[in-house]
């Protein structure tokens, strides 16, 4: 049998990642590489199938990134999709054009010949398209498969080769089929082994940090969140008493914060910790910034300064670990040619272009879900995996506008009351991720039949699994009416609460 390895070439697609998510959970270990790495490469890593993903690029233009030709001759099965479809097409000998009808959105997909990419897939399905080129004609030795209305080559695939071509995108879940497609790829198609889990994955992040960090010894930034619980515990399992925690107290943490962390995690699990009292500095140099991109490239700058002064404290560090997630890369333009830039995170495009510390990221392939899961496999307990995401950046991007300690004060109790009743009501656990944002803006009021003129709270919860989309959450409208009155009642200065109702996209899930 092939190899149980697949390789996914990147183009720059928001849904690069996604893929290879999707072939992990169908069991086959997937790897991202730069969709025009010479075919040389390739093919010294031995994959059992390559995956060509989408592309914000057009393919007939100059500046197009294109595979290596030679990745043909390889004569591994191969799946294009969207942008890979047409990049493929036009290589082997067919023609791209701009589309006279783009297609965003979903489409019914009419198969006109039978493919084993399709089996068990009804031949007309639902399947989401986003493109605003299409493929006008197949080179010798293909087969027009499938079509829509607005494309008449929706799906090709190859005479003689293991070539299989689709303009949809498999890999969201707007494709009711795309997962049987997939696994049809995979194990009709390319013959590959199942049965890659987490736990493999967990033994190989252990390993690769052995082999990075040596006999080195490893800074992590914990912030008591899953993403940085996650990595500090598996850095401990990796180099053990060699690793030092730090959790920089910026004063942008939730109320209780860091005393709930030096319990959880230093006194209950045994991680050296150190805790850092930060407020001063970094609300010093927060004082007056409104803009959000401003106010992460400070936090994350700062941060690795206190990082740097710890490390020189603590000994020979030569290593800061973070808690990268993938959702973070993407939206901070680090995910391959044309990815756009959403917000700069933390983690990412906040940190200093000159660092005293290397970095160890070992999450930085996985989804927030996905690391839920490892922390499980980790054995740490449900209230650590399950928290709600929280920013780097703390409750600075919770903030519209400057930071000062007032707003902190107001914003904390607002949101401790918004959680405690989530708690109560028992739908912390059935949401992904809800929060507080204190608003620049006053409204008027009555308070004690006496007018008032105060702030305004805005209230988020959504629903996702990886978060690169998300759903608002329809939270029971008795329980609103309880934070809302609580918040307006209870926290001084606040006299309105509001609901935030949008998705993702448009919006993103914080306000900054």
């Amino acid at each position: 049998m092939p190899r149980s390895l697949v390789l996914i070439l990147d183009f720059g697609s928001q849904y690069t990642q996604l893929i290879a998510r999707r072939v992990r959970e169908l069991g086959v270990y997937s790897e991202i590489v730069p969709g025009t790495a010479p075919a040389g490469e390739i093919a010294a890593r031995k994959p059992g199938a390559l995956i060509l993903s989408g592309s914000p690029a057009s393919g007939y233009r100059a500046e197009a990134p294109l595979p290596d030709p030679g990745i043909y001759a390889l004569e591994k099965p191969l799946l294009g999709i969207c942008y890979g479809f047409q990049a493929t097409a036009q290589l082997m000998g067919g023609q791209v054009e701009k589309a006279e009808r783009a297609e965003y959105g979903t489409a019914t997909f009419v198969r006109d010949r039978a493919s084993p990419l399709f089996e068990g897939v009804p031949k007309r399905f639902r399947a989401w398209m986003s493109h605003g080129d299409e493929v006008r004609a197949l080179g010798p030795g293909w087969t027009r498969v499938a079509h829509t209305s607005s494309c008449a080559f929706a799906a090709a695939m190859h005479e003689r080769h293991p070539f299989h071509l689709i303009q949809f995108h498999p890999e969201v879940a707007h494709t009711p089929h795309g997962r049987r497609v997939l696994s049809n790829f995979l194990f009709g198609i390319a013959h590959l082994r199942g049965g890659w889990s987490m736990r493999g994955f967990l033994r190989q992040a252990v390993t690769e940090i052995r082999t990075r960090v040596g006999e080195g010894h490893v800074l992590c930034g914990l912030s008591g969140g899953v993403d940085s619980s996650v990595v500090a515990t598996l850095c401990h399992r990796a180099v053990g008493e060699r690793l030092w925690c730090v959790l920089v107290d910026h004063g942008l943490l939730r109320r209780g914060e860091a005393e709930e962390v030096r319990r959880e995690l230093g006194e209950k699990r045994g991680l050296k910790l150190t805790v850092v009292d930060a407020r001063a500095r970094f609300l010093e140099r927060l004082a007056g910034v409104e803009d959000p991109e401003r106010k992460r490239k400070i936090i994350g700058e700062e941060f690795i300064r206190v990082f740097e002064e710890e490390a020189k404290k603590l000994g020979p560090v030569e290593f800061l670990a973070q808690g990268t997630l993938y959702p973070d890369v993407i939206e901070s333009a680090s995910a391959g040619w044309g990815a756009q830039v959403i917000k700069s995170h933390h983690n990412v495009g906040g940190l200093p272009e000159r660092m005293h510390l290397k970095l160890v990221e070992p999450l930085r392939s996985l989804f927030k879900d996905e690391v839920r899961e490892l922390g499980r496999a980790l054995g740490l307990p449900d209230a650590l995996v399950d928290r709600h995401p929280f920013p780097g950046p703390g409750l600075a991007v919770r903030i519209l506008g400057a930071v000062n300690e007032p707003d902190l004060d107001v914003l904390r109790r607002a949101d401790a009351i918004y959680i405690e009743e989530l708690r109560r009501a028992k739908w912390y656990a059935r949401t992904w991720q809800a929060f507080a944002v204190l608003l620049p803006v006053h409204s008027v009021g009555v308070k004690g039949d006496e007018r008032s003129y105060e702030r305004v709270v805005a209230l988020r919860a959504v629903d996702s699994s990886d978060g690169m989309t998300a759903d608002w959450t329809r939270l029971p409208h008795g329980l609103l009416a309880r934070v809302a009155s609580r918040i307006a009642n209870e926290v001084r200065g606040v006299n309105r609460v509001v609901f935030d109702c949008t998705s993702k996209p448009p919006a993103t899930i914080e306000w900054e």
